[in-house]
């Protein structure tokens, strides 16, 4: 149900998805030197751009733990190799599929993606 007040909240979440992911290709693009800003400043912006994604087509105050949950279990799934292995094939489709996943498991990036959570939780 699609009331005339999610109206403005969707497309506030639209522009600030459309802003993260600028922002995380940038990140990706453009090096710093600090594996700050270079490493984890995207990890960061990967897991705003969850929340952002479940703001657009939800509603509810829970959205945070589903994208915390969502961001943990790919990072988990990382540690299956599954898409390390992914990397290799031939098929172009599955290379990128396999960038997009990840291909390291890192507990460092699990903090990143808190940040992140935290970071879009304080802007509501």
């Amino acid at each position: 149900m699609n009331t005339q007040s999610d109206s403005p909240n969707r497309r506030f979440w639209s522009l600030c998805l459309i802003a993260i992911i600028a922002a995380g290709i940038l990140s990706r693009i453009l090096h710093t030197g600090y594996i700050l800003l270079d490493k984890y400043l995207g990890d960061a912006l990967y897991a705003a751009m969850v929340y952002a994604i479940l703001r657009v087509i939800g509603t509810t105050k829970a959205v945070a733990v589903k994208a915390m949950t969502i961001m943990t279990a790919l990072e988990l799934f990382q540690l299956t190799l599954i898409p390390a292995h992914m990397l290799s094939s031939p098929n172009t489709l599955v290379r990128i599929t396999a960038r997009l996943l990840g291909t390291e498991f890192s507990f460092l990036d699990l903090l990143a993606y808190a940040i992140g959570k935290l970071d879009s939780v304080c802007y509501v």
